[in-house]
C-alpha cells in the first residue's frame, strides 16, 4: 500500500475545539482533503477504541481515506483499518508485518536518529520523527529535534518520513524543505474552529511544496 498523502492527521479529543467533537472535526479534516487518519486515543479501553473505530472506518471509507490504529494490531484488524501506527515500546515492526501481511501500512513513531534507522531497517512503511518544534503533547520526549536532525534522518533513511510537532503552517516550508515527505498535524487541524479550512490550507501548501522541490 503507498504512502501517497502529504499530511498525516492524528485524533486526539482532548484537543478538539470546543464547538467540535471527534467526528465532526474528522468529517470537517476529510472534507478539506485529509486522506490518512490516524486514530490515536490512548485513554479509551479496548471496546470504546473499537466501537469508534469502527465510526471512523465507515467515515474514512466514505473519503476514499486511509485509516491506522494507534498500536493496537487487534484494532486494525478488527475494524478492517489500512494500518497500524506502533509505538517504540509496541510489539515489533516485524512481529506487526506477520500479523497484517504485506498489504496494510505499518508505521512507527521516532524520536532520535538510532530509532528513524531502526525502523526503517525493520521494513516500516514509513516514520514520524518528533517534536521538530515545542509542543505540549510530546515534552515528554525532551527537547525539541529541529530541523538539522530532521534533515540528517530524511537522508539516511529510505522511507517517508513526517515532521511532527508543533507545525503550524507557517513552518510547513521548513520541514519540506528539510526533506520531509510530509507533515504530521493534531492541533494545528483538530484545535481549529473550522478543521476544514485548516486542512485545505496545509494540504494546498504541501502540494504546492512537494512541486517545488520536484522542479
Amino acid at each position: 500500500m503507498d504512502v501517497d498523502f502529504p499530511l498525516y492527521l492524528i485524533s486526539d479529543r482532548q484537543q478538539l475545539h470546543p464547538d467540535h467533537d471527534l467526528i465532526g472535526a474528522v468529517t470537517a479534516a476529510l472534507e478539506g482533503g485529509v486522506t490518512a487518519l490516524q486514530l490515536r486515543e490512548k485513554d479509551l479501553n479496548s471496546a470504546q477504541l473499537f466501537d469508534l473505530g469502527c465510526q471512523l472506518r465507515q467515515l474514512t471509507r466514505r473519503y476514499n481515506a486511509k485509516l491506522l490504529i494507534n498500536d493496537h494490531i487487534d484494532i486494525a484488524v478488527a475494524v478492517e483499518a489500512d494500518g497500524v501506527h506502533l509505538t517504540e515500546q509496541s510489539l515489533s515492526i516485524s512481529h506487526a508485518r506477520q500479523l497484517l501481511g504485506n498489504n496494510k501500512l505499518i508505521a512507527q513513531s521516532t524520536h532520535n536518529i538510532s530509532g528513524a534507522i531502526h525502523a526503517a531497517q525493520q521494513g516500516a512503511d514509513f516514520i514520524t520523527f518528533s517534536p521538530i518544534y515545542y509542543t505540549p503533547s510530546k515534552s515528554c520526549y525532551g527537547a525539541p529535534q529541529g530541523l538539522d536532525q530532521l534533515s540528517t534522518i530524511c537522508h539516511q533513511v529510505n522511507i517517508p518520513v513526517f515532521a511532527l510537532g508543533g507545525i503550524t503552517l507557517q513552518r510547513s516550508a521548513e520541514v519540506i524543505n528539510a526533506g520531509a515527505a510530509g507533515i504530521a498535524l493534531i492541533s494545528a487541524i483538530i484545535s481549529q474552529a473550522d478543521p476544514r479550512r485548516a486542512a485545505q490550507d496545509f494540504i494546498a501548501l504541501t502540494k504546492e511544496l512537494a512541486a517545488d522541490r520536484s522542479n
